[in-house]
């Protein structure tokens, strides 16, 4: 028989009397023996992001924490605790390998091997030419060509990447940005000539341009129009390409650019708004596009700090589209994101340390609830991933989904008086920086003001300092350090796929009609000047054969092309 214990004067619940400051004595106690106690090397009272950690964290922490209103259940407002009902339980995220180099054949070889050992969906890396709007065979292009991805610059190469995939079943992620139009042009033709219309295509763009003026920096044009070419893409998709993903708003890059979590969360979610904005400037309704924005997160080394920007991140989207933007559809309200563990945290030292490294943080990503992930291969601080690293990242995902019992509690750390007091400062110094976005009067003229690229210089300073100085410890660069390290084999691109890709190139654009390319690229251009919707342009200009050197270019007289300004 247990008696129910009741507070009274000087007590708490279980009868612990209260010192005068609101401490039980045994808090008292622990606090004095904390303070006598040595601190061991490498303990820091701070996160990888630089914020301040108490030693103990308890229900003081968590006072001011109403459960409904802050928390609530998986599947309904604010989704703090996860955007489905059911998690992991109904399904396991998509386990989305990003893959690409050499060849669109090579590639495609790649994807059919990684969909064979049980990856879910296909992630497309394409190589930096294709990324910054350059054929193969044009001279900026000289080098790098199948390097850092795969060369994709005519339809041919879209459909020789795709050869042998369903597209009706599979979901395609592509990470490209100021090209981004194009590669979907490319995929919605790719498709049709399957047999699949577009209605029935799923998968997600990156199509983020503003991080990449924050961060990535692949751009063609200055903001604002770049900004329009998005807004046409949001509004083609909502009405012709209804299940696609128009924009996967990206912290990722921005991470690695050197930013801190807070950082990561804040300026994404501020892009995520920009483009709220301009779709409800452009005339449309936000719960009409809205629902097919996603996300894209990095998963550092950080642990705990990671799962709180998670969930932060997903109550500060659900407050702001329904109390700021009005939107009333619930699938507006949801954040969905992506995942990919951090390239920034790699090391070419002891390389093989990565796996562990990214075990973790796909641990992390996974308890934060994520709906997609990519878990980076050993080798990737040095090359593209061998076929073998690449199956190793894989099975870690299956490995944490079918072996460690994780997906079988719906957000386990749920109710944790440390990971709910660390969401709630996110999401407080999130809305600091806001704010500040907000007097400089927005995304776009912060951009233009250098203040982004500031404060992640100053963060990525500060980090790197605590490693050089040895108070933040990093395995096998700062500390346990060999002086010999085992070389691994490495994915090796050779020329030859460089000099037989211009061939190719340079074939396609011989067996095609030049003045129904021609006349497609003039309408793309005189819609650019009428403010007409880009994106049926873009496809027009694909079934005619038009590569994606031209099409980018073809604008460049309209659009001008930017030069980022110092920051000092």
């Amino acid at each position: 028989m247990s008696v129910k214990k009741t507070k009274t004067n000087g007590q708490t619940g279980n009868g612990q009397a209260r010192t005068p400051a609101g401490r039980t004595a045994a808090r008292a106690a622990w606090e004095e023996q904390f303070a006598a106690g040595a601190k061991r090397p490498g303990a820091i009272d701070r996160t990888i992001s630089d914020h301040p950690l108490q030693p103990l964290y308890g229900p003081d922490d968590v006072a001011g924490l109403d459960y409904e209103r802050d928390l609530g259940y998986p599947g309904q407002y604010p989704y703090t605790r996860g955007i489905h009902a059911t998690m992991y339980r109904g399904r396991l995220w998509t386990m989305r390998q990003f893959a690409g180099f050499g060849t669109a054949k090579q590639t495609n070889e790649r994807f059919h091997f990684l969909l064979s050992q049980g990856q879910t969906g296909l992630s497309v890396a394409f190589d930096m030419p294709t990324l910054m709007g350059y054929d193969s065979d044009h001279p900026r292009a000289l080098g790098e060509v199948g390097k850092c991805g795969v060369a994709v610059c005519t339809l041919q190469d879209m459909q020789d990447l795709m050869a042998g995939i369903d597209l009706g079943r599979i979901s395609t992620s592509m990470t490209i940005n100021c090209t981004a139009p194009i590669a979907l042009a490319m995929y919605i033709v790719c498709a049709e000539e399957q047999g699949v219309p577009q209605e029935r295509l799923t998968g997600t763009l990156q199509a983020d341009i503003l991080k990449e003026y924050i961060a990535q920096k692949e751009w063609i044009y200055p903001p604002e129009p770049s900004l329009r070419i998005v807004t046409d893409m949001m509004a083609y998709c909502s009405r012709h390409v209804p299940k696609w993903n128009t924009i996967s708003i990206s912290g990722y890059h921005i991470r690695e650019a050197g930013s801190t979590a807070v950082q990561e969360l804040a300026f994404t979610l501020a892009d995520g708004f920009a483009y709220v904005e301009a779709g409800i400037a452009a005339g449309m309704d936000v719960d009409q596009f809205a629902p097919r924005l996603s996300f894209f997160f990095n998963a550092h080394s950080d642990f705990f700090e990671e799962i709180a920007k998670y969930r932060a991140a997903r109550r500060i989207w659900a407050r702001h589209m329904r109390e700021r933007y009005k939107a009333k559809d619930p699938r507006s309200w949801t954040l969905r994101f992506h995942t990919q563990t951090a390239g920034c945290s790699a090391t070419a030292q002891q390389a093989e340390n990565n796996i562990m490294r990214v075990a973790f943080q796909a641990l992390a990503a996974v308890l934060g609830g994520t709906q997609s992930l990519h878990t980076n291969s050993l080798d990737e601080v040095l090359a593209l991933p061998t076929q073998k690293n690449a199956q190793i990242a894989l099975r870690t995902q299956q490995i944490i989904a079918y072996e460690t019992g994780v997906s079988n509690v719906i957000d386990p750390l749920g109710g944790s008086y440390y990971v709910e007091k660390l969401t709630s400062e996110m999401e407080e110094q999130a809305e600091r920086y806001f704010e500040r976005i907000r007097e400089l009067g927005g995304v776009i003229p912060a951009i233009h003001a250098g203040f982004f690229q500031r404060e992640i210089a100053d963060a990525s300073y500060r980090y790197q300092r605590e490693i050089e100085s040895g108070e933040r410890i990093i395995v096998g660069v700062n500390e346990f350090v060999q002086e010999e390290e085992e070389q691994i084999p490495l994915l090796k691109i050779d020329r030859e796929v460089e000099l037989e890709q211009c061939r190719r190139v340079q074939a396609f654009r011989a067996a095609r009609d030049p003045e129904a390319t021609r006349a497609a690229l003039d309408r793309l251009v005189e819609a650019a000047k009428s403010g007409a919707n880009l994106m049926p342009h873009y496809i027009d200009c694909v079934r005619n054969k038009a590569t994606l050197g031209e099409i980018s270019e073809s604008l460049v007289p309209i659009f001008g092309r930017y030069r980022e300004p110092a920051v000092i």
